[in-house]
Protein backbone atom coordinates (compact mmCIF):
# COMPACT_ATOMS: atom_id res chain seq x y z
CA UNK A 1 0.00 0.00 0.00
CA UNK A 2 1.66 3.02 -1.24
CA UNK A 3 0.69 7.01 -1.63
CA UNK A 4 1.71 9.25 -4.50
CA UNK A 5 3.83 12.24 -4.12
CA UNK A 6 1.41 14.53 -5.56
CA UNK A 7 -1.51 13.37 -3.70
CA UNK A 8 -3.60 12.56 -6.84
CA UNK A 9 -3.98 8.90 -7.76
CA UNK A 10 -1.95 7.63 -10.97
CA UNK A 11 -3.67 7.06 -14.33
CA UNK A 12 -4.92 3.22 -15.70
CA UNK A 13 -3.45 2.56 -18.73
CA UNK A 14 -3.25 -0.41 -20.74
CA UNK A 15 -0.34 -1.79 -21.77
CA UNK A 16 -0.03 -2.14 -25.22
CA UNK A 17 -0.51 -5.47 -27.20
CA UNK A 18 1.96 -7.33 -29.00
CA UNK A 19 2.37 -10.55 -31.31
CA UNK A 20 2.36 -13.82 -29.53
CA UNK A 21 6.02 -15.44 -29.56
CA UNK A 22 6.95 -17.78 -32.32
CA UNK A 23 4.93 -21.03 -32.46
CA UNK A 24 6.55 -23.67 -30.30
CA UNK A 25 7.17 -27.12 -31.56
CA UNK A 26 4.56 -28.98 -28.46
CA UNK A 27 1.43 -26.99 -29.30
CA UNK A 28 -0.16 -28.52 -26.64
CA UNK A 29 2.27 -26.47 -23.60
CA UNK A 30 3.65 -23.26 -25.12
CA UNK A 31 3.93 -19.87 -22.83
CA UNK A 32 2.36 -16.94 -23.60
CA UNK A 33 4.79 -13.91 -23.07
CA UNK A 34 2.04 -11.36 -23.21
CA UNK A 35 0.26 -12.44 -20.31
CA UNK A 36 2.42 -15.51 -18.45
CA UNK A 37 -0.86 -17.78 -18.95
CA UNK A 38 -0.25 -20.66 -20.44
CA UNK A 39 -2.02 -21.82 -23.61
CA UNK A 40 -3.43 -25.37 -23.85
CA UNK A 41 -4.77 -27.19 -27.13
CA UNK A 42 -5.80 -23.33 -27.93
CA UNK A 43 -7.06 -22.52 -24.94
CA UNK A 44 -5.57 -19.92 -22.48
CA UNK A 45 -5.69 -20.59 -19.13
CA UNK A 46 -5.97 -17.51 -16.26
CA UNK A 47 -5.54 -19.28 -12.54
CA UNK A 48 -8.59 -21.59 -12.91
CA UNK A 49 -10.50 -19.63 -15.63
CA UNK A 50 -9.57 -19.87 -19.29
CA UNK A 51 -10.78 -18.69 -22.27
CA UNK A 52 -10.78 -19.70 -26.19
CA UNK A 53 -8.51 -18.70 -28.15
CA UNK A 54 -8.54 -18.88 -32.39
CA UNK A 55 -6.31 -21.32 -33.37
CA UNK A 56 -5.79 -21.57 -37.46
CA UNK A 57 -5.95 -25.00 -38.25
CA UNK A 58 -3.50 -24.87 -41.22
CA UNK A 59 -0.01 -23.06 -40.71
CA UNK A 60 -0.94 -20.98 -43.77
CA UNK A 61 -3.83 -19.88 -42.29
CA UNK A 62 -1.59 -17.97 -39.85
CA UNK A 63 -0.25 -15.74 -42.49
CA UNK A 64 -3.99 -15.23 -44.06
CA UNK A 65 -5.16 -11.56 -43.79
CA UNK A 66 -8.54 -11.18 -41.46
CA UNK A 67 -11.24 -11.55 -43.73
CA UNK A 68 -15.04 -9.65 -42.41
CA UNK A 69 -16.48 -12.84 -42.54
CA UNK A 70 -13.84 -14.08 -39.67
CA UNK A 71 -15.49 -15.12 -37.00
CA UNK A 72 -13.90 -12.10 -33.97
CA UNK A 73 -11.15 -13.66 -31.69
CA UNK A 74 -12.55 -13.21 -28.19
CA UNK A 75 -10.69 -11.27 -25.46
CA UNK A 76 -9.96 -12.77 -22.11
CA UNK A 77 -11.69 -11.37 -18.94
CA UNK A 78 -9.81 -9.92 -16.38
CA UNK A 79 -7.50 -11.88 -14.41
CA UNK A 80 -8.75 -12.52 -10.54
CA UNK A 81 -6.59 -11.21 -8.17
CA UNK A 82 -4.89 -14.73 -6.74
CA UNK A 83 -1.34 -15.23 -4.76
CA UNK A 84 1.77 -13.57 -6.76
CA UNK A 85 4.85 -11.93 -6.40
CA UNK A 86 4.86 -8.09 -6.35
CA UNK A 87 5.34 -7.06 -9.97
CA UNK A 88 8.63 -5.45 -11.15
CA UNK A 89 9.00 -1.89 -11.31
CA UNK A 90 8.92 -1.63 -15.39
CA UNK A 91 5.73 -3.23 -15.23
CA UNK A 92 4.38 -0.73 -12.83
CA UNK A 93 6.21 2.09 -14.69
CA UNK A 94 4.32 1.09 -17.63
CA UNK A 95 0.89 0.74 -16.24
CA UNK A 96 1.41 4.35 -15.55
CA UNK A 97 2.47 4.67 -12.50
CA UNK A 98 5.38 7.07 -11.21
CA UNK A 99 7.52 4.78 -8.62
CA UNK A 100 9.44 7.45 -7.97
CA UNK A 101 6.57 9.67 -6.98
CA UNK A 102 5.99 7.75 -4.03
CA UNK A 103 5.95 9.08 -0.48
CA UNK A 104 5.13 6.39 1.75
CA UNK A 105 4.46 2.56 1.76
CA UNK A 106 2.58 0.57 4.45
CA UNK A 107 3.42 -2.84 5.31
CA UNK A 108 1.07 -5.31 6.75
CA UNK A 109 3.53 -8.33 7.54
CA UNK A 110 7.30 -9.25 6.81
CA UNK A 111 6.69 -12.22 3.89
CA UNK A 112 8.48 -11.19 0.71
CA UNK A 113 5.48 -11.61 -1.36
CA UNK A 114 4.07 -8.38 0.76
CA UNK A 115 7.24 -6.26 1.54
CA UNK A 116 9.88 -7.53 -1.05
CA UNK A 117 8.78 -5.32 -3.81
CA UNK A 118 10.75 -2.22 -2.08
CA UNK A 119 14.15 -3.83 -2.13
CA UNK A 120 13.15 -3.22 -6.16
CA UNK A 121 11.42 -0.05 -5.45
CA UNK A 122 14.52 1.51 -3.91
CA UNK A 123 16.83 0.13 -6.80
CA UNK A 124 14.95 1.46 -9.20
CA UNK A 125 14.70 5.15 -7.61
CA UNK A 126 18.59 4.98 -7.45
CA UNK A 127 18.71 4.51 -10.88
CA UNK A 128 15.96 6.79 -11.72
CA UNK A 129 17.82 9.79 -9.97
CA UNK A 130 14.76 9.71 -7.05
CA UNK A 131 15.21 12.59 -4.85
CA UNK A 132 12.17 12.57 -2.97
CA UNK A 133 12.80 10.71 0.55
CA UNK A 134 10.95 7.45 1.06
CA UNK A 135 8.82 6.15 4.18
CA UNK A 136 7.81 2.58 5.13
CA UNK A 137 5.75 1.86 7.78
CA UNK A 138 5.80 -1.54 8.82
CA UNK A 139 5.89 -4.33 11.77
CA UNK A 140 8.75 -3.78 14.48
CA UNK A 141 12.12 -5.65 12.85
CA UNK A 142 11.61 -4.00 8.89
CA UNK A 143 14.66 -2.18 8.82
CA UNK A 144 16.29 -5.25 9.65
CA UNK A 145 14.44 -7.47 7.59
CA UNK A 146 14.90 -4.94 4.76
CA UNK A 147 18.58 -4.42 4.69
CA UNK A 148 18.82 -8.25 4.68
CA UNK A 149 16.60 -8.72 1.84
CA UNK A 150 18.41 -5.79 0.20
CA UNK A 151 21.83 -7.51 0.77
CA UNK A 152 20.88 -10.90 -0.05
CA UNK A 153 19.24 -9.67 -3.56
CA UNK A 154 21.87 -6.67 -4.14
CA UNK A 155 24.78 -7.57 -2.30
CA UNK A 156 26.20 -3.88 -0.82
CA UNK A 157 23.57 -2.06 -1.71
CA UNK A 158 22.50 -0.56 1.59
CA UNK A 159 26.23 0.79 1.53
CA UNK A 160 25.05 3.14 -1.52
CA UNK A 161 24.62 6.57 -0.92
CA UNK A 162 21.73 8.18 -2.46
CA UNK A 163 19.71 10.70 -3.23
CA UNK A 164 16.92 9.95 -1.12
CA UNK A 165 16.55 8.92 2.29
CA UNK A 166 15.10 5.77 3.41
CA UNK A 167 13.28 6.56 6.96
CA UNK A 168 11.55 2.97 8.85
CA UNK A 169 8.94 3.75 11.58
CA UNK A 170 7.46 0.73 12.92
CA UNK A 171 3.85 0.15 13.77
CA UNK A 172 2.30 0.31 17.33
CA UNK A 173 -0.59 -1.19 17.85
CA UNK A 174 -3.76 0.14 17.21
CA UNK A 175 -1.74 3.72 16.97
CA UNK A 176 -2.03 5.91 14.84
CA UNK A 177 0.68 7.00 12.23
CA UNK A 178 0.04 10.49 10.40
CA UNK A 179 1.04 12.38 7.48
CA UNK A 180 -0.68 15.58 5.85
CA UNK A 181 -2.17 12.92 3.18
CA UNK A 182 -3.30 10.36 5.45
CA UNK A 183 -3.99 8.87 8.76
CA UNK A 184 -3.08 4.83 9.03
CA UNK A 185 -4.31 3.02 12.30
CA UNK A 186 -2.53 -0.98 12.14
CA UNK A 187 -5.09 -3.64 13.71
CA UNK A 188 -2.94 -6.98 14.88
CA UNK A 189 -4.28 -10.35 13.19
CA UNK A 190 -3.59 -13.96 12.94
CA UNK A 191 -0.72 -14.67 10.63
CA UNK A 192 2.79 -16.09 11.44
CA UNK A 193 5.85 -14.53 9.43
CA UNK A 194 8.39 -13.72 12.39
CA UNK A 195 7.51 -10.80 13.61
CA UNK A 196 3.43 -8.95 14.25
CA UNK A 197 1.39 -9.21 11.33
CA UNK A 198 -1.44 -5.93 10.84
CA UNK A 199 -4.31 -5.04 9.26
CA UNK A 200 -4.69 -1.98 7.83
CA UNK A 201 -6.95 0.74 8.44
CA UNK A 202 -6.56 4.16 6.02
CA UNK A 203 -8.36 7.26 6.13
CA UNK A 204 -7.65 10.50 3.73
CA UNK A 205 -7.16 13.68 5.33
CA UNK A 206 -8.87 15.59 2.76
CA UNK A 207 -11.98 13.51 1.96
CA UNK A 208 -12.62 11.95 4.81
CA UNK A 209 -12.45 8.58 2.57
CA UNK A 210 -11.43 5.42 4.31
CA UNK A 211 -10.52 1.99 3.30
CA UNK A 212 -9.18 -1.05 5.39
CA UNK A 213 -7.49 -4.23 3.90
CA UNK A 214 -6.62 -7.39 6.62
CA UNK A 215 -3.41 -8.51 4.73
CA UNK A 216 -3.11 -12.23 5.59
CA UNK A 217 -4.61 -13.32 8.41
CA UNK A 218 -6.94 -16.21 9.71
CA UNK A 219 -10.52 -14.99 10.86
CA UNK A 220 -10.11 -12.55 13.91
CA UNK A 221 -12.24 -9.90 15.34
CA UNK A 222 -9.85 -7.39 14.93
CA UNK A 223 -11.36 -6.87 11.75
CA UNK A 224 -14.06 -5.90 12.43
CA UNK A 225 -12.24 -3.18 14.23
CA UNK A 226 -9.96 -2.39 11.19
CA UNK A 227 -13.34 -2.63 8.95
CA UNK A 228 -15.99 -0.52 10.63
CA UNK A 229 -17.33 2.41 8.81
CA UNK A 230 -15.13 1.71 6.31
CA UNK A 231 -15.72 2.93 2.43
CA UNK A 232 -14.06 -0.66 1.16
CA UNK A 233 -12.50 -3.11 3.24
CA UNK A 234 -10.20 -5.39 0.52
CA UNK A 235 -10.09 -8.76 2.40
CA UNK A 236 -8.00 -11.86 1.78
CA UNK A 237 -9.78 -15.03 0.41
CA UNK A 238 -7.22 -17.18 0.17
CA UNK A 239 -8.91 -20.47 0.44
CA UNK A 240 -12.34 -21.91 0.02
CA UNK A 241 -12.39 -24.21 3.21
CA UNK A 242 -10.87 -23.40 6.61
CA UNK A 243 -6.34 -23.17 6.44
CA UNK A 244 -4.11 -22.33 9.37
CA UNK A 245 -3.12 -18.27 9.34
CA UNK A 246 -5.03 -17.46 6.42
CA UNK A 247 -8.19 -16.26 5.66
CA UNK A 248 -11.15 -18.25 3.81
CA UNK A 249 -14.12 -18.30 2.58
CA UNK A 250 -16.41 -20.57 4.79
CA UNK A 251 -15.43 -18.63 8.11
CA UNK A 252 -15.61 -15.22 6.19
CA UNK A 253 -18.77 -16.07 4.72
CA UNK A 254 -20.10 -16.44 8.92
CA UNK A 255 -18.98 -13.40 9.91
CA UNK A 256 -19.53 -11.14 6.56
CA UNK A 257 -22.87 -9.92 8.24
CA UNK A 258 -20.60 -8.16 10.77
CA UNK A 259 -18.32 -6.10 8.68
CA UNK A 260 -19.36 -2.95 8.69
CA UNK A 261 -18.31 -1.54 5.35
CA UNK A 262 -19.71 0.14 1.91
CA UNK A 263 -17.79 -2.52 -0.05
CA UNK A 264 -16.30 -5.47 0.95
CA UNK A 265 -13.47 -6.89 -1.64
CA UNK A 266 -12.06 -10.11 -2.08
CA UNK A 267 -8.23 -10.36 -2.97
CA UNK A 268 -5.28 -12.74 -3.21
CA UNK A 269 -7.57 -15.61 -3.78
CA UNK A 270 -5.56 -19.21 -4.05
CA UNK A 271 -6.30 -21.14 -7.47
CA UNK A 272 -8.72 -23.32 -5.08
CA UNK A 273 -10.65 -21.03 -4.18
CA UNK A 274 -10.93 -19.25 -7.56
CA UNK A 275 -12.52 -22.75 -8.54
CA UNK A 276 -15.17 -21.82 -5.65
CA UNK A 277 -18.61 -20.51 -6.28
CA UNK A 278 -17.86 -17.06 -6.33
CA UNK A 279 -20.74 -15.39 -7.35
CA UNK A 280 -21.90 -13.91 -4.09
CA UNK A 281 -18.70 -12.46 -3.69
CA UNK A 282 -17.06 -9.17 -5.05
CA UNK A 283 -13.47 -10.17 -6.34
CA UNK A 284 -10.49 -7.91 -7.29
CA UNK A 285 -8.87 -8.64 -10.96
CA UNK A 286 -5.54 -7.57 -12.26
CA UNK A 287 -5.88 -3.59 -13.59
CA UNK A 288 -9.18 -3.24 -11.13
CA UNK A 289 -9.66 0.46 -10.32
CA UNK A 290 -11.47 1.64 -7.77
CA UNK A 291 -12.88 5.20 -6.39
CA UNK A 292 -14.02 5.90 -2.70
Amino acid sequence: MSTPHDGRPPSSTTTPSRPDSPPDSRPDSRQDTRSGTEKKGGRRTCGSRSWAAATPSDPADASRPASPSDPPIPKPPPTPSSTAAPPAPSHSNKKGFDLNAIETVLVTHLHADHFGGIVFLILDGQFRRRTIDLTVVGPPGTERRLNEAMEASFPGSTEVKRRFVVRVVEHRERTAWATHRFTALPFEVRHAAGAPSYALRVKNAESGSCIAYSGDTEWTDALLDAAQGTDLFLCEGYAHHPVRWHMDLTTLQTHRHRLETRHLLLTRLSPTALEADLSTWDVAHDALTLTV
